[in-house]
């Protein structure tokens, strides 16, 4: 690829890849201007907690075309997000944080939600005076001015409803895939819910179990969110609460769910207020069912693209390295991987694509670019952007390493040592044990592990 001409940068979303887009980019001094869109009056993303929810409009829901949740509050505009009454993180904070900053020494190991809100506010703090904040991009479009990109960003104020429409060199589209619910197109579920309207709801609209109470539910999914609502409406409704999976779920996090396992919905019987699940088994007048069935990859403000970024929603196509936009890599789309370690691999993607557009990186060619994206389209399936377990920390190290060895000026990114390789290994059963002891440790020391940097230990993890 030949020398960027970035002098100007747009970052969609004050989440956590926005964040540290901002921090990264600010840190090269190569740019005249950098702006921050955020819709939200905060910083935060999908971790910006509100306790209103917007309803599950579509049922099914697989369309990528969908128009985006209305606001849940008006004055000032606040948009729902996936948050709920009491969570807790999956991962310990040693781990999560960003490379520069510490959460607070007495948090919980697994910080809350609440705490997780508090650490962003508190990281954003040097870059917030570049962050327009209730300011929403409802299209970007490009131009090809003399060989070079100009993007066009509309924006509206969501204050005032004024638009207005500022030209940048490169955007960082950091806007997340926490928005745009996945609901599987089962038969007659469309004919369900409109017999029995509310009784389907998508994880993204839960926030409590209280609704649940004394009622027969249905939670469909076992993911890290389905086990975990699941083991907050298991203590109140009735018994048992079902849990639908594709894949067996491990018996300790079954018995930590309160849950009975049962197959895939096969049909919806709407006349009985039922479903029937693959194995032929019928379950009647059931009151409540809570999809967990994820989210699709979705652009409202980016259209017309040829061929185009999304098509079932399932993956971002024409990405090299998942990040950088093959035919215009002035667009990148930080944060697409699922099952990683979010916040410092978002800081690996930002010092990266900072060193490009600043000319201190070279791209390979677009023949180089695609033959990457064909062979992992080839190698991991419809699975595209889940990464294997570990896969984060390997793109970090080796992210550090190249960075580190070109010598180039910039923010540092981070690299994790071996104890962070070891937590990382490790997190999974110590967050089930967390929950189990009641949410209280605030160290991997009091849930029962301990870091062995004994070149024997190393091995046996291996081995593991």
């Amino acid at each position: 690829m030949g020398r960027c001409a970035v002098k100007t940068v747009a970052i969609i979303g004050a989440g956590p890849c926005g964040l540290s887009a901002a921090k990264y980019l600010l840190a090269q001094k190569a740019f005249e201007k950098i702006r921050v869109y955020e819709q939200q009056p905060e910083v935060g993303g999908v971790w910006n907690y509100c306790p209103d929810t917007a309803p599950t409009r579509h049922v099914p829901q697989v369309s990528t075309s969908v128009e985006p949740d209305p606001p849940v509050r008006a004055r000032p505009t606040v948009y729902g997000t996936p948050m709920y009454d009491v969570l807790h993180t999956n991962i310990p904070w040693p781990l999560m944080k960003y490379s520069d900053l510490d959460f607070p020494n007495d948090s919980l190991i697994f910080p809350s939600r609440e705490d997780v809100q508090d650490y962003l506010v508190k990281y954003s703090q040097d870059v917030r005076g570049i962050i327009s904040f209730k300011s929403q991009a409802k299209n970007i479009c490009l131009e090809q001015r003399n060989g070079k990109d100009i993007w066009h960003v509309e924006v509206v104020s969501l204050e005032d409803g004024c638009r207005h429409i500022e030209e940048f060199d490169a955007v960082v589209v950091a806007s997340g895939h926490y928005s745009t619910i996945h609901i599987p197109d089962v038969e007659n579920i469309k004919e369900f819910n409109e017999a029995h309207p509310g009784l389907i709801i998508h994880s993204k609209s839960y926030r409590s179990p209280d609704a649940f109470k004394d009622k027969k539910v249905i939670v469909v999914g076992n993911s890290a969110s389905g086990l975990d609502i699941s083991s907050q409406i298991s203590r109140v409704c009735k018994k048992p609460l079902l849990l639908s999976v594709r894949t067996a779920t491990p018996p300790e996090n079954l018995a930590w769910a309160g849950a009975e396992e049962v197959p895939v919905i096969k049909e919806f019987l709407p006349a009985e207020r039922g479903v029937r699940f693959e194995d032929g088994r019928i379950e009647r007048d059931i009151d409540g069912i809570v999809y967990a069935t994820g989210y699709l990859y979705t652009f409202p403000f980016l259209k017309g693209f040829k061929p185009p970024l999304v098509t079932d929603g399932l993956r971002v196509h024409g990405v090299y390295k998942e990040l950088f936009h093959i035919e215009h890599p002035t667009l990148v789309f930080p944060g697409l991987p699922i099952r990683v370690i979010p916040f410092p691999l978002s800081e690996s993607q930002a010092a990266t694509y900072s060193r490009v557009w600043a000319n201190e990186i070279q791209l390979p060619d677009k023949d180089e670019m695609y033959k990457w994206e064909k062979d992992q389209a080839q190698r991991r399936g419809p699975a595209f952007h889940v990464w294997p377990k570990g896969g984060d920390g390997e793109f970090i190290n080796e992210t550090h390493a190249m960075i580190m060895n070109s010598k180039t000026p910039g923010k540092e990114p981070p690299c994790w040592n071996d104890e962070q390789l070891w937590q990382r290994k490790i997190y999974a059963e110590a967050k089930l044990k967390f929950e189990l002891e009641g949410r209280t440790a605030r160290s991997l020391q009091e849930l029962g592990f301990h870091y062995d940097p004994s070149p024997e230990a190393a091995e046996q993890d291996e081995i593991l």
